[in-house]
């Protein structure tokens, strides 16, 4: 452990700002490991004064930044994906050590940084505008992109580092400065990326502020962000509670945000689906990442042809479920986040039960010498009904709910009879139900899948969700919008003045008025 910390630049004591310099005079906090309960360090986090220097640095930079060519700024962006290449293993087993995730997950966030730093490296050749054709003679009409500011990336404990890279790739290329504010139960991992950043920077002649870092909590940094005019976009990933403050916040002075809020994913297994395929599929996305992903399995809606059969699938596999050190390659589950993620569950089910649901298997603490720490318990499987309140709500961990229809109809109905609208899969191998389930008339939720899982977006498609998903969309597809200004221009190349709409407007030659 040590070693990987000293190979990243983390002492025992860390400044948490960065603003073209490391500072941090706010609250010290330490980061403990859900794995076995050690310190791995402590962070010093902002001050107000860290805040208002942070931010001033980060315009500066933009101001300089906007004007240096796009490809010139793919250059850093290029650089940057290769830094992260190099230091693939020592940041994946960081994550791990911060998350709990097993160390396959963690390696494999960091490769999503490290694919996002691709794609944007080509997306800064292609920030394309429009010639549109205009209804006036000898005018052209054209669409232009610039630009926008300072975007401010809030993050949570998740995704600790892969969804900072999907904002600040594409913000750096669109010739955006970023301010990152990560949770406060991962900080390492941000303090990380950030010093590699750094030094790609310098190495590049880019000014390191354009890759701000503030660390601190709700109310020294997050509300401050939310509230600074200077900030003209703020992504926000995290709880349906948290997207109404920020929303509230930046939208009352006319910002704009990127939504990333709760997921209460469902997979439909229909009649015809390929089980085998289906329950793997369901078993991943429900244990993965001990159930914490946004893109989390949480709901299967089984025919009830089918439905004892994938009940004992599941049922044999999360009985042989590996759960221990996450470090270890045989582990698939690892801990939660921390003891109160553990309770936050434990108390869900609680509610499952009083509402009359079912608990087929799991949901017990793991203790004891094999488990230190406390963070760690048995995936729970439970059978439920749609319309129980708790299944309307998202927990964030290994709960997954099963439950039967009868036709398709029904299926996408409790597929979108909750309030958040992220991810959704169907396994059917009928063509008919496929295309439906995509369908204006399928799932309402932001992505959409068939025959694969509702957990593991490409980041090639726009990832995000509707409802009280937030609306926002990050990563592929044409998401570099979000971080650019749009400017229509007219230009006239005549020696004539006509109006839009063939308006006639003004007075002729002899100081008469026109009609």
């Amino acid at each position: 452990m040590q070693s990987v910390l000293e190979k990243l630049g983390i002492a025992d004591e860390n400044p948490g700002v960065f603003c073209g310099e490391w500072r941090g005079g706010g609250a010290k906090i330490d980061k403990i490991s859900p794995i076995d309960g050690r310190r791995l360090a402590n962070i010093h986090t902002a001050s107000d004064e860290d805040f208002k220097t942070a931010i001033t640095r980060a315009q500066e930079a933009f101001l300089k930044w906007r004007i240096v060519p796009g490809p010139v700024r793919g250059e850093t962006v290029r650089r940057l994906g290769n830094a992260l290449r190099d230091a693939k293993h020592e940041l994946g087993q960081l994550v791990t050590l911060e998350t709990g995730k097993i160390i396959a997950e963690g390696e494999g966030e960091v490769q999503e940084m490290i694919d996002i730093c691709d794609l944007a490296v080509g997306q800064s050749r292609m920030l394309y505008g429009l010639t549109i054709q205009s209804e006036r003679p000898n005018h052209r009409l054209m669409e232009q992109w610039h630009p926008l500011g300072v975007v401010a990336v809030i993050t949570a404990f998740n995704f600790p580092v892969a969804v900072w890279s999907w904002n600040a790739a594409l913000a750096a290329v669109c010739g955006d400065a970023t301010v990152w504010k990560p949770s406060e139960k991962t900080p390492l991992t941000a303090i990380a990326v950030t010093k590699i950043a750094e030094r790609v920077c310098r190495e590049t002649g880019a000014d390191p502020a354009i890759f701000t870092l503030l660390i601190g909590d709700r109310k020294s940094v997050g509300q401050k962000l939310a509230d600074d005019r200077r900030i003209p976009l703020v992504s926000a990933t995290g709880s349906v509670r948290m997207g109404h403050e920020v929303a509230k916040a930046v939208h009352g002075r006319l910002g704009r945000t990127i939504m990333e809020l709760g997921g209460n994913n469902a997979l439909i297994v229909a009649p015809s689906a390929d089980l085998n395929m289906a329950t793997q599929s369901i078993f991943f996305g429900a244990v993965g990442t001990a159930g914490q992903r946004c893109t989390s399995t949480r709901r299967v809606i089984m025919h009830e042809s089918i439905a004892d059969k994938v009940r004992k699938k599941l049922l044999a596999a999360y009985k042989t479920l590996p759960i221990g050190n996450p470090l270890e390659k045989k582990t698939l589950m690892g801990p939660l986040i921390d003891k109160n993620a553990v309770d936050m569950v434990q108390h869900s089910i609680q509610r499952l039960k009083d509402e009359g649901g079912e608990v087929l298997c799991g949901g017990e603490r793991l203790e004891g010498a094999q488990y230190p720490g406390g963070c760690y318990m048995t995936p729970c499987l439970a059978n439920a009904k749609p319309d129980f309140e708790i299944v309307c709500h998202e927990t964030f961990g290994p709960l997954l709910y099963l439950m039967t229809y009868r036709d398709f109809d029904e299926a996408i109905a409790i597929n979108n009879g909750v309030p958040q609208g992220l991810t959704s899969a169907v396994f059917t191998n009928d063509v008919r139900e496929a295309e439906r389930f995509v369908s204006a008339i399928g799932s309402d939720c932001g992505i959409a899948n068939v025959n694969t899982g509702t957990s593991g977006a490409e980041i090639g498609g726009a990832f995000g969700g509707e409802k009280d998903t937030g609306g926002g969309r990050e990563s592929g597809s044409d998401s570099w919008k979000s971080y650019m200004r749009r400017q229509t221009n007219t230009i006239n190349f005549s020696t004539e003045l006509p109006l839009a709409q063939g308006i006639q407007f003004g007075t002729d030659d002899a100081g008469s008025a026109n009609a």
